[in-house]
């Protein structure tokens, strides 16, 4: 018995299973009621109501889920009415077309929400020009859409209302999972044979885990925000942010360099004191992840009893290094604080079960310990729409190309009448990214998809003609797009491809939509792929230069506050978190950018080297301050606290304003290192500021000279090809 309530609990534990099983009800709903009362029409549009519904559910507290629900479905009804009444007039339906589009894509600058509601309210445009000659009435489309969307809003509202936190603790789950990847990355930094390619490509590699876990830990912000502005659920997302709190402190340990890892590997490349760290850092790796797994099956956490192993013999070749007196104290020193920082992450690790028994009665006003981003008012509203206005807004160049692309997709098929047109505009809006690169991504996967969806739905419908077998296989259809749409775009693609073909196979046109589709979908890559080449490219706007300024002000204004921490003690306080996860945020940015700009037309392979060599050394003097943040402590020595100030007015002289630093603090960093005896933890504390410090200036012209480098190479090239 107890075994059957365990596997029980596991299933209803496991948010894939119940995920699935939500689709599930919500497709059997749509494929099999309209079935019973002989209507079997009605599935098409009950269904697409259930699709456009699930692309834009969203995760919120209930108060605020249900206002969602509520504009939501007044979008979509609103959408699809005015699509059949604009239909028989072509060039009001071009004019509301463009202006709809447009305006639709710049509510998403008022947020997650908005964004979601509004992209729905896309696709339900195309889904009701596919539909419209199906009924009579002008309602009836319009009404079956929006039930569709309510019976998924029903089935998703009570699945949140019995588990209120699980996408909160699904997102915390992924947190420690990336957090696992970032740190798998950072062991590799720990090769003994580590060439120059090599680690740039570690460091590169780690450069865009970092982005992906930064990425991670802002949705996972969101989602605790507004569940801590609410009371359902309070307890355990309170226990999940003391979490989030612990997993973003890990990150800036691990993110932590204290050494120069090319140097480290040739200098110790015959000791065995790298592979000791390389393997502390990946059982750290790996107990994130099994933290991770134990947040989603709801299970305790156990951490292994291999770390205590691996640290006493770390601890023991440490200590060997520093008798023996064969390497340079500084690097011994610099090693010896690596490891009291990972013995520190260990200790977050070994103890963040016990935070979960943790009452959180002593918290005081816990909400104002994370940044609330949400739309303060109507002046709020106008300025974050006003910022878009330009092209030099993404968001904005994604609206005028793709409204110019429908618009474009619409005139073709009212010129040629072609068969099932308006998939073209239905392929153009999903393939169609903010981005050259996603959205040459989405062609192939799409085309490639497209196919394979017709081949199998061809087989579907030639050896299973029965309405009852096809329904079953529409419902498993649906189940798999959701399932596999963030995931494989390819197979997704397949599924609603399969899900289209028994739809119109209900109106009796599945063998003849299936070639039609495919020639559309081609027609709409191709129109998207003429967009986001041609409508405003965004090598034309990219302002690498931009990007770069605003990374190193927020590194900074990160260096600034970790200084000031050291003047009057250390403190986790809000504006700290957001200042460093404001450097983080602009580092992914960076990470990004020039990842996306080296697959883009004109990006020659010299500016690629250098971007690259930024890259790194970015990554890498971020990693620098946050080893400083880590450490950081009260320091009562006058002359070490006026060597920061000195050090941070060099360092953003130098990456700020372009100058080129005096040797004043260099020269501090010697005569300071001479008088400390490193007799006592004071003098611990200030000998990992001195090495910080020269580490930070060690890069600090190279790096200066790179930003000068892009931004002044780019920003031309740039504005030579906006000038064309």
């Amino acid at each position: 018995m107890n075994s059957w309530l365990s596997r029980i609990q596991q299933a209803i534990y496991n948010t894939t299973f119940m995920y699935t099983l939500r689709m599930l009800i919500a497709f059997a709903g749509t494929a099999f009621v309209p079935y019973f009362y002989g209507n079997q029409l009605y599935t098409i549009p009950l269904t697409l109501g259930v699709v456009a519904a699930g692309l834009s559910d969203i995760d919120d507290r209930f108060s605020v889920r249900i206002m969602n629900q509520l504009y939501t479905y007044i979008g979509f009804f609103i959408t699809a009415v005015s699509i059949y009444v604009l239909f028989p007039y072509p060039i009001l339906f071009a004019i509301g077309l463009i202006v709809s589009c447009i305006g639709w894509i710049l509510l998403g600058s008022l947020g997650r929400r908005y964004a979601t509601i509004s992209y729905g309210c896309l696709v339900i445009s195309v889904y009701s020009m596919l539909g419209v000659h199906l009924f009579e009435h002008w309602y009836t489309q319009a009404g079956l859409l929006v039930i569709g969307a309510m019976w998924y809003g029903l089935i998703s509202t009570i699945s949140f209302l019995l588990f209120p936190v699980r996408q909160a603790q699904d997102k915390l789950a992924q947190s420690y999972s990336s957090l696992g990847d970032f740190l798998f990355a950072k062991s590799n930094l720990f090769d003994v044979d580590m060439t120059p390619t090599s680690y740039q490509q570690s460091m590169i590699e780690l450069s865009l885990e970092n982005g992906k876990l930064i990425a991670i830990f802002n949705d996972m912000k969101t989602a605790l925000l507004t569940r801590l502005k609410g009371d359902r659920g309070q307890k355990d997302t309170r226990r999940s942010l003391q979490y989030y709190f612990v997993a973003q402190d890990i990150h800036e340990r691990a993110d932590s360099a204290h050494i120069d890892y090319q140097k480290l590997a040739k200098i110790f490349e015959h000791s065995d004191i790298l592979f000791r760290f390389q393997r502390v850092l990946s059982i750290q790796a790996k107990a994130c992840k099994d933290l991770s797994i134990s947040i989603l099956h709801r299970q305790p956490y156990h951490h292994n009893t291999r770390f205590k192993h691996a640290f006493r013999n770390l601890r023991h070749s440490l200590d060997k290094l520093r008798a023996e007196q064969h390497y340079d104290q500084v690097w011994v020193n610099a090693l010896f604080s690596l490891y009291q920082n990972l013995k520190a992450i260990d200790s977050q690790l070994q103890n963040v079960e016990t935070e979960r028994h943790i009452k959180f009665d002593k918290v005081k006003h816990v909400e104002n310990q994370l940044k609330d981003d949400d739309l303060k008012g109507w002046d709020d509203v106008v300025v974050r729409v006003k910022q878009h206005l330009t092209p030099e807004s993404v968001l904005f160049r994604h609206a005028i190309r793709l409204s110019v692309v429908l618009f474009i997709g619409y005139v073709f098929v009212q010129l040629t009448n072609i068969e099932y047109g308006y998939w073209i505009l239905l392929t153009a809006l999903f393939v169609s990214q903010p981005n050259f690169n996603a959205t040459k991504r989405r062609l192939y996967l799409r085309i490639v998809g497209t196919l394979i969806g017709i081949i199998l739905g061809y087989a579907i419908l030639y050896f299973i003609p029965s309405v009852e077998g096809q329904l079953l296989l529409l419902i498993l259809s649906g189940i798999l797009f959701f399932e596999l749409r963030s995931k494989q775009y390819a197979q997704a693609t397949a599924f609603i491809t399969i899900l289209a073909l028994i739809n119109f196979n209900l109106d009796g046109l599945g063998f003849e939509a299936a070639m039609p589709r495919m020639i559309d979908t081609l027609i709409g890559c191709a129109l998207a792929w003429f967009g986001v080449s041609f409508i405003f490219p965004d090598w034309k706007f990219r302002r690498l230069g931009r990007t770069i300024n605003r990374s190193l002000q927020a590194q900074c204004d990160y260096l600034t506050e970790v200084v000031e921490q050291y003047k009057h003690g250390r403190n986790n306080g809000l504006n700290y978190r957001i200042v460093r996860r404001a450097a983080h945020n602009t580092d992914a940015d960076v990470a990004s950018l020039i990842s996306t700009l080296a697959t883009e037309p004109d990006f020659d392979s010299h500016q690629k080297a250098l971007a690259f060599e930024f890259l790194c050394l970015n990554h890498t003097f971020i990693s620098y301050i946050a080893a400083l943040g880590a450490h950081r402590a009260k320091i009562e020595d006058p002359e070490i606290l006026q060597l920061m100030a000195q050090a941070l007015d060099d360092i953003q002289g130098a990456l700020l304003k372009d100058e080129v630093p005096d040797l004043s603090a260099q020269n501090m960093i010697s005569q300071i290192r001479q008088r400390l005896a490193l007799q006592n933890d004071e003098d611990q504390k200030s000998l990992i500021i001195l090495q910080q410090l020269s580490l930070m200036f060690s890069i600090l012209k190279q790096l200066s000279q790179l930003k000068q480098n892009l931004s002044h190479d780019h920003d031309q090239k740039s504005t030579e090809l906006a000038s064309l």
